[in-house]
């Protein structure tokens, strides 16, 4: 049986306490490493890949549904692996990636294309679950009410310091003038803007979004992925080595997940949630309390609205006809345009290599049919 390390997304919280407590927690996750994996060929039937670490980006909510029916229902067993150890974040993977501390990362485009071209990190994208960034400039309908770039001349934005170039990304993308917006530093939680502070506030779609709503303010959103700043998340990161290295085993996790991730669009939202709660609530219990203690229980309402708040952004046009997890090379292209608009200049070949998710659905195109 699969087993998980620990640690709700990037609003309404310390950060700082928040990191501090998921580094602390995913080190401990990852002191056991991770096996060589076996040389088996997955299409036997028998692959033995062993055991491999992979890094969440966040902590275990809504997130990871994917992953959490990919361990429920043994697809990463029945793939051929001994142990899946799903390590929770905040963290980008990318130095884990790295080190060889992990082999998989749960990253976005930004955060691998940073490195890339910044550091010339030998990285490679395989796939994404988020076909859209979730990120948008959030805004109160009876406040700054932005519902176009242009809306943003004149107002105070809030913006934390690790999403600067994103959001500068979005000026540029729109020919906005920098000094034509002023921009306040924030954390993730969004009182200033329901404490009119700031006019708009640097989000997400899948979090700060619904909390404000929920706290019952009427909200607009300016969706970065629909105004001029597409690029893919929650992607698949590994090596170019382990990739190279590692093409069988990579199918074989790769499949299990696509069939983890299908569950969400065919299971009923209360059986999702109810898995969700159930992975979270362990993660807590590993936490020594830890876990609640910086996050809070997990409300059912918000992670429910957070599950359909994703599906829009998982499940596209492209991906009912190539199915999950592929990126259109238009996409690709979208998205080195997006990252060059923020200073990380970095080409498609760079980027991604997408092959492995080709392969598998030419081989079983059944797997495309993730609708009901």
């Amino acid at each position: 049986m699969a087993t998980h390390s620990i640690p709700r997304r990037r609003g309404g919280l310390a950060l700082s306490a928040a990191i501090l407590l998921a580094s602390t927690l995913a080190f401990a996750g990852c002191a056991a490493g991770a096996s060589e994996p076996g040389g088996s060929d997955p299409d036997s039937g028998d692959a033995s890949f062993g055991e491999i670490s992979v890094q969440y980006s966040w902590i275990k909510n809504e997130e990871f549904a994917g992953e959490f029916y990919a361990y429920e229902n043994g697809y990463y067993d029945e793939a051929g692996f001994s142990d899946v150890i799903g390590i929770s974040g905040p963290d980008t993977g990318v130095a884990k990636l790295l080190s060889g501390t992990v082999q998989v990362a749960l990253s976005d485009a930004a955060s691998v294309g940073a490195a890339v071209a910044e550091q010339d990190a030998p990285l490679k994208i395989v796939g994404a679950t988020f076909q859209k960034n979730p990120f948008t400039i959030l805004s109160l309908a009876d406040g700054g009410d932005i519902t176009t770039p242009q809306d943003l001349i004149g107002k105070t934005i809030g913006v934390q310091d690790s999403n600067a170039s994103v959001f500068a990304a979005l000026l540029n993308a729109n020919g906005i003038d920098p000094a034509d917006v002023t921009v306040v530093p924030v954390d993730f939680d969004p009182t200033p803007l329901m404490n009119g502070d700031v006019d708009g506030f640097m989000a997400y779609l899948t979090n700060e979004a619904l909390t404000v709503e929920l706290a019952g303010y009427d909200v607009t959103n300016l969706a970065y992925a629909e105004n001029g700043v597409p690029y893919v998340a929650e992607t698949f990161a590994v090596t170019d080595q382990y990739l190279a290295e590692n093409k069988d085993l990579l199918k074989a996790f790769l499949t299990a997940e696509i069939k983890g991730w299908s569950h969400i669009f065919t299971e009923s939202e209360d059986d999702s949630v109810a898995l969700i709660s159930k992975y979270y609530n362990q993660a807590a219990e590993e936490s020594e309390d830890g876990l609640e203690a910086v996050f809070g229980a997990l409300d059912p309402v918000k992670t429910g609205m957070g599950l359909a708040a994703q599906k829009d952004l998982i499940s596209t046009a492209e991906t009912e006809e190539n199915g999950l997890f592929t990126i259109s090379d238009e996409l690709k292209e979208q998205t080195v345009a997006s990252l060059a608009a923020a200073g990380w200049e970095v080409s498609v070949d760079d980027l991604f290599d997408t092959t492995i998710i080709d392969e598998i659905y030419a081989e079983n195109p059944e797997l495309k049919d993730y609708l009901p």
